[in-house]
């Protein structure tokens, strides 16, 4: 195998959304109260839902812009490349990339939907199903070979997100996306009885929980001077303790069909994690009263999560002791983690540096997101137009220079864990 025949399928992309995204989904009667894009004198972009104003913030979607761009400040659509919040633009991306498939995650609403959340209920209940009717009738729909869908949550209601999740299924939906700790964001625990319609939806459905680092808005941090590189570091943190809280919790063991994605967690951290529970499970559970059924901790890991990576070169070397059948890779677009279009050459190196065999990159780049989110891409695109090679072709001529589009001169350095606080609510929709 080359680079060239690798197939991609993206497990973690985001969506800036457009701003007529409810036209066509919100009953008319919300119509006016409905959340807007709204144009400053600035040139930024913002979205105002009530008393709540989410902007663009540019470590969202600085693909194809200089690292000179990144930052916090607010930005206008017309800072960001087209493929942010344009479905046909995006496949022009995604096939200059590379990329056969992708799953997006929401970005104004907040990864778990949590803005949405109104003293109406039956008006938040209409928001949310607006929302993913769009994604999956109008962002997916538009193009079903290249977009795995994915619901948003009712992430304040168990029986209501339970329904929504039978709903979306009818439409073909198998991946929803949930806060990594609901604790935090002032529901119940993963731990307590509340959750049980909505495992029993999901695994009734074969729909995938995802839960996305800093989706309850509660990141590592060390303190408010820190410099931002300390909390960009500490990131898959927040994804350790939510594979800790839910593989010690009692849906693991009573749901087998239950599976989870750790989202944009990275995978190097995963043996010696599944070493810990093990030694924690072999110690301390005569007098905790854990019970696996007779199985390790770490077996039972491998039955219910998939762990994801956009470049992790010990995660791959260390594949075997995570379990090649449980990761699979993400490219991020269009945030600061991504490479794209550069994915396919530095995903690329990752594998051939640790020797990856042909089978085990096609479960890593491909198969493994296929089976785990029930997507068949070649039921649309025959395989041989699905590889990176195939892809580029067809999008030869389509620019993916890198280019300057900010119209903000001022400096970013010295950036702190503060100057993100402050710009959180954008980040999460988290209104704490």
């Amino acid at each position: 195998m080359t680079k060239d025949d690798m197939i991609l399928i993206s497990v973690d992309d985001h969506t800036v959304e457009p701003p007529d995204m409810f036209k066509n989904h919100l009953p008319k009667k919300y119509v006016d109260d409905a959340p807007r894009l709204v144009h400053n004198p600035d040139g930024s972009d913002m979205w105002k839902f009530r008393d709540t104003v989410i902007p663009n913030v540019a470590l969202n979607a600085v693909a194809g812009r200089p690292k000179e761009e990144y930052g916090l400040e607010p930005q206008g659509l017309d800072e960001i490349r087209p493929g942010c919040y344009n479905v046909d633009e995006r496949i022009k991306d995604m096939n200059a990339g590379g990329i056969l498939g992708s799953i997006c995650f929401p970005s104004f609403p907040g990864f778990a939907g949590r803005l949405f959340a109104t003293e109406d209920h039956e008006f938040s209940i209409a928001l949310v199903q607006a929302y993913n009717d769009w994604h999956i009738d109008e962002w997916c729909g538009a193009y079903p070979a290249r977009f795995i869908p994915m619901a948003l949550p009712v992430i304040w209601d168990a029986e209501a997100c339970a329904a929504e999740v039978r709903r979306v299924s009818k439409k073909g939906v198998h991946a929803l996306t949930f806060t990594e700790n609901p604790a935090a964001m002032g529901y119940p625990s993963f731990h307590d009885p509340y959750w049980t319609p909505l495992w029993e939806a999901l695994c009734d459905t074969n729909t995938v929980m995802n839960v996305h680092i800093g989706s309850s808005g509660r990141l590592a941090i060390t303190a408010p001077d820190a410099p931002m590189d300390v909390m960009i570091t500490l990131q898959p943190m927040n994804i350790v303790q939510a594979a800790a809280d839910l593989l010690w919790s009692k849906p693991v063991k009573d749901y087998p069909d239950l599976k989870i994605a750790l989202s944009e967690g990275g995978t190097g951290w995963i043996p010696y994690f599944l070493e810990r529970v093990d030694r924690t499970y072999e110690m301390h559970s005569t007098w905790t009263k854990q019970n696996f059924g007779g199985k390790l901790p770490s077996e039972v890991f491998r039955e219910h999560f998939l762990t994801c990576f956009i470049s992790d070169k010990t995660g791959v070397r260390l594949r075997n002791d995570i379990g090649i059948d449980n990761i699979a890779w993400e490219a991020d677009y269009p945030h600061s983690d991504s490479m794209w279009p550069g994915a396919p050459e530095e995903l690329w190196d990752v594998l051939s540096v640790n020797n990856v065999p042909d089978g085990e990159i096609n479960k890593i780049t491909h198969e493994n997101a296929m089976r785990w989110y029930s997507f068949d891409p070649f039921s649309h695109i025959p395989r041989e137009q699905a590889t990176v090679g195939a892809l580029r072709k067809a999008a030869e001529g389509h620019d993916v220079s890198i280019r300057a589009l900010s119209h903000h001169r001022e400096t970013r350095a010295g950036s702190s864990v503060a100057d993100f606080t402050a710009n959180a609510k954008a980040l999460t929709g988290n209104k704490d």
